[in-house]
């Protein structure tokens, strides 16, 4: 006899299959705030605050470095303060249009990226202007300052007058000789001619007697420079060493009738 099923005995499996245990289902769910400690909440309130006090500086860093390039950006990179006028201050001999083409910065040029020196260079060019000085009128203008070279002598050059400054600079030339200037007269008046150096040194080295008798300084070489006065006198001066020596005894024989005053030796004077 086979053996029957025995009776009161549970089987782990139905149909061949192990029998599975219930299914746990999971299921993520927020603790409430009392869930969570005080002291643990105090110490990430204060690890919040440390980080957001180290973060501070770098973010504000970062805001001044932005609104730096936006300010950057719009002064050198934009026409919103670009240049909108030339304003020129000192300038007679010159026109205010000379002066604006001889600056050279076209309209809507940044202000800030002008080079003032270059253009206080390109008005210095201009044969009356002694110096310049070329400076920004924010938000969108330049200012010159012209200061023109003042003549101190004329130069006959044919039927004109080329008038010079003290260096020698022949800067303007005039139909007219002015009254109040001296002459000088010499081959090729210019700041690097030795010839017009020596007429001014010998200009300057007169004394006010000399000069009120004054009819013009001839340069006709280095070692032969000769005054002449009114009156149709002559003083031979020589070269231009000595000048206020020369200048002295000169003005001390301008009572002697004489019309040829020899002081080219200032110790050793003859007149005649």
């Amino acid at each position: 006899m086979s053996p029957g099923p025995a009776r009161g005995r549970t089987s782990g499996a139905e149909g061949g299959k192990p029998r599975r245990g219930p299914v746990r289902r999971w299921q993520l769910v927020r603790a409430g705030s009392d869930a969570v400690p005080p002291s643990t909440r105090r110490f990430m309130a204060r690890a919040r605050q440390r980080r957001m006090r180290a973060a501070l500086p770098w973010a504000a860093a970062a805001g001044v470095l932005a609104l730096l390039g936006l300010v950057a950006w719009t002064v050198l990179g934009t026409g919103l303060f670009g240049v909108r006028a030339v304003t020129v201050e000192g300038a007679q001999l010159v026109t205010p249009v000379e002066v604006r083409d001889a600056v050279g910065v076209p309209d809507g040029v940044p202000l800030a990226r002008v080079d003032l020196a270059a253009a206080e260079r390109r008005v210095g060019a201009l044969a009356p202007v002694e110096r310049a000085t070329v400076s920004r009128d924010w938000p969108g203008s330049l200012v010159v300052r012209v200061t023109e070279r003042t003549p101190v002598a004329a130069v006959p050059q044919g039927a004109v007058f080329a008038l010079v400054d003290r260096s020698g600079v022949a800067f303007q030339t005039v139909g007219r000789r002015p009254a109040e200037l001296p002459l000088v007269r010499v081959v090729r008046p210019a700041a690097d001619d030795p010839g017009t150096r020596a007429g001014l040194e010998v200009l300057a080295a007169l004394t006010p007697q000399l000069r009120a008798e004054l009819v013009d300084v001839s340069v006709e070489s280095l070692a032969r420079i000769n005054l002449r006065l009114r009156g149709d006198r002559t003083v031979v001066w020589g070269d231009a060493t000595r000048g206020a020596d020369k200048a002295r005894v000169a003005t001390s024989l301008l009572d002697e009738d004489a019309d040829r005053i020899d002081v080219s030796s200032p110790d050793v004077v003859t007149f005649r």
